[in-house]
């Protein structure tokens, strides 16, 4: 069962701050509570980033595409703790103001049924925390940017 989970919020942050972060591929231990530790191997699209979560399971992600002038971020889960087939998860971000974005933070993912609700509830949560950590962690940054 194909499954599409949004979350989508306006954060105090110039968009290109916000995006210049997200386009760094990691610094994901900063932004999650759910991961204690990324660490990414290559740069730009192929890319992969080696996620540990707090239980101890690992994640791996492979970056599909960066797109600098839409802005917008893909990455293709390849491995995973979660009852999965398919995890592709796009990021995108816009410019509100001068010192407030939106970030749009999707996730498809192919779930069975009896999985689903758990799931879309958990990857939901996730999201949002994410958001709200990055808006937390660079809105603390004492330099221009934090990564």
């Amino acid at each position: 069962m194909i499954e599409t989970v949004n979350v989508t919020k306006i954060i105090a942050l110039p968009s290109d701050k916000a995006w210049q972060a997200i386009a760094q591929i990691g610094g994901l231990e900063r932004w999650f509570p759910v991961i204690t530790a990324c660490q990414v191997t290559g740069c730009d699209v192929g890319a992969t980033r080696l996620m540990t979560l707090t239980s101890g399971e690992e994640i791996i992600d492979r970056i599909e595409s960066i797109d600098h002038q839409t802005r917008r971020f893909q990455y293709n889960r390849i491995k995973s703790p979660f009852p999965v087939n398919r995890y592709l998860g796009t990021v995108g971000v816009c410019k509100i103001g001068p010192d407030s974005s939106e970030i749009s933070w999707s996730v498809e993912i192919d779930v069975d049924k009896n999985h689903r609700d758990e799931l879309v509830g958990f990857i939901k949560q996730a999201l949002s925390d994410g958001i709200d950590g990055l808006e937390r962690n660079l809105s603390s940054s004492t330099t221009d940017l934090q990564i």
